[in-house]
């Protein structure tokens, strides 16, 4: 699946034109404060970070998608699954994550596209289980995955940063039984 519709939103596949849009979310220190070590992004790293997501749908049929606004058009950020080989210790596993501009922050979005994310995850990729991943001083991520019917699993480090993050997880049957 390529592409999903929400009532707010298009969950779709990377285009050159979102590089640029995507630049500037990924060089906001609000936005990156709790990814990684909280380095930003240039143009030049978000066009390969684009393209490494494009290499990961072509080698797993899912990845991250590119969150549109299906009012505006405009590019919102991320929502979507990926491999957390950041986090070797939870492996095997997908995770689902999400990256969104600043005005996007606070309307629901990153929820309404986590939730289509993880209706594919289970009903269309078949997968046993997802989890999320979150700094632990990032209260709004951590919200978000709990409102997913999502539960704590564990709490860990970062390897090379040993910034504390809190590891969520949802099954496909705990899914289920949400209704």
């Amino acid at each position: 699946m390529d592409a999903i519709e929400t009532p707010r939103l298009l969950l779709r596949r990377w285009r050159e034109e979102d590089v640029a849009p995507f630049a500037a979310i990924n060089s906001d220190p609000q936005v990156m404060r709790w990814i990684g070590d909280g380095t930003v992004r240039d143009l030049d790293q978000t066009r390969a970070q684009v393209a490494a997501i494009e290499r990961g749908w072509e080698e797993r049929g899912f990845g991250l998608f590119a969150l549109e606004l299906r009012e505006s058009g405009e590019l919102v950020g991320f929502t979507g699954l990926a491999v957390p080989r950041f986090l070797p210790e939870v492996l095997p596993a997908v995770e689902i994550g999400w990256r969104l501009g600043r005005p996007f922050w606070g309307r629901g979005l990153a929820g309404e596209a986590a939730r289509a994310t993880l209706r594919s995850a289970f009903l269309e990729h078949r997968l046993e289980r997802v989890v999320g991943i979150a700094r632990t001083e990032n209260t709004a991520s951590i919200r978000v995955m709990r409102r997913l019917g999502m539960r704590r699993e564990r709490t860990t480090v970062l390897p090379g940063t040993h910034h504390p993050v809190v590891v969520y997880e949802i099954t496909r049957d705990a899914y289920g039984a949400q209704g």
